[in-house]
């Protein structure tokens, strides 16, 4: 059998890799050194001790510790299980820091609002670069001032599938407004005074003095509706009906129908205020109407006839929001009182909030975190009243029951 001689060059010194000198002026330690198989005669890393671990953290002595991918250590095994690429380079200290100390890339956060979103079509879902919703981050800054009114502003609506914003005014002017640019796009002649106005789908209804004036953003058609006496005060949407508080203390009723023209035909006319009705609002299967006479009337949605009366403010009511089982109301008498239903199914107050500005309005949203937000239009200024929840969690306590979505 033939045998295969190795021959060894008589030029190459017989030395351990631990000996061989470095061949250049890094401070690196050589990794493969420290592993012991650098096969280099004239390496550019050090073959020496490793530099304080304050210089190199990376680098540990040569068989005690296992280097990692986060260059942490540990002391079980030995160095050769570091991962290491054969011939790849070696970086230096200060390009180590500096890749350390390099900011991390990430998601860019959306500043701006989808406007496909906006007209209901964005078909990228959460894969949309924009935002799906109207702000971001915490609490609320002013976006722009819309100014063309020359008096006071009685009512604002953003219709559906639609860009505008509709805006009344006590000048006899309706405005249409580009939310995108916050120019006004056309001025509308109401005849007198708006007293209200309110979007519903594609509809707009605005307020004024014996009728309600109402456009399709879709058809672009319009028309009158006629029937209330005196100032229309305020509005609402319910089970496909359109009530309206009235100067006179009534409140006027249209049903909705695809078969009528124009599509709403007088139902009803609610009476029993004394005093100009001023707030309306829906919920829980009851309309709810607010008086300048100080009270508060209960209202069968089907049926369309009165169930309570409450008795509770010294002011004329002037702003209804219901809340789940609760019902918030405001007066001129300068409180916020919280009403939750009783086993006799009457309405109490559970909770009385004094606002020494007196309050003219209520409005109420969620947050990101679907916590409830209560807005306060004050006589005087704009409050945001955000500890709103907690006021209704001691009316509910009182009650001895569930508190729902409030918490």
């Amino acid at each position: 059998m033939a045998t295969k001689v190795v021959r060894r060059h008589t030029n190459r010194p017989e030395r351990s890799v631990y000996a061989r000198p470095a061949g250049g002026p890094s401070k690196t330690v050589c990794a493969f050194w420290a592993a012991g198989r650098c096969t280099r005669e004239f390496c550019r890393f050090l073959h020496a001790d490793a530099p304080p671990s304050s210089m190199n953290p990376q680098i540990s002595k040569k068989s005690s510790l296992v280097w990692t991918k986060e260059g942490t250590a540990t002391g079980k095994g030995n160095a050769c299980n570091a991962p290491q690429k054969s011939n790849a380079p070696q970086e230096s200290n200060a390009a180590q820091t500096q890749k350390s100390n390099a900011p991390q890339k990430s998601n860019p956060t959306p500043k701006n609002v989808c406007k496909f979103w906006v007209d209901g079509n964005c078909v990228k879902g959460d894969r949309c670069l924009y935002l799906h919703n109207w702000f971001r981050g915490e609490g609320f800054s002013i976006l722009a001032k819309l100014q063309g009114h020359t008096k006071a502003v009685t009512g604002i609506a953003l219709p559906e599938r639609t860009n505008k914003l509709y805006s009344t005014s006590k000048d006899g002017t309706a405005r249409v407004w580009d939310c995108h640019t916050g120019e006004c796009g056309s001025v509308i002649d109401l005849g007198g005074e708006a007293g209200s106005l309110i979007s519903e789908g594609p509809w707009v209804f605005a307020g004024v003095p014996n009728l309600v004036k109402v456009w399709n953003t879709e058809t672009n058609s319009e028309f009158n509706l006629d029937g209330p006496v005196g100032q229309v005060h305020a509005m609402v949407v319910g089970n496909e009906m359109l009530f309206a508080g009235t100067q006179n203390g009534d409140i006027c009723v249209w049903k909705g129908s695809t078969e009528t023209n124009p599509p709403f035909y007088p139902a009803a006319t609610l009476k029993g205020h004394t005093g100009a009705v001023v707030c309306l609002t829906v919920g829980r299967n009851r309309l709810y109407s607010g008086s300048v006479d100080h009270t508060i009337k209960v209202w069968d949605l089907y049926t369309l006839q009165g169930v309570l009366t409450l008795n509770g403010h010294s002011g004329a009511v002037m702003s209804l929001l219901c809340w789940d089982q609760f019902l918030l109301s405001c007066s001129l008498d300068d409180t916020i009182k919280v009403w939750a239903a009783t086993e006799g199914g009457g309405l109490e107050v559970t909770y009385t909030h004094n606002e020494e500005q007196g309050v003219l309005d209520l409005a109420g949203m969620t947050d990101a975190e679907s916590k409830p937000i209560c807005f306060l239009l004050a006589m005087i200024i704009l409050s945001a009243y955000m500890n709103c929840h907690h006021s209704l969690k001691e009316a509910d306590y009182l009650q001895n029951k569930k508190f729902g979505r409030w918490r």
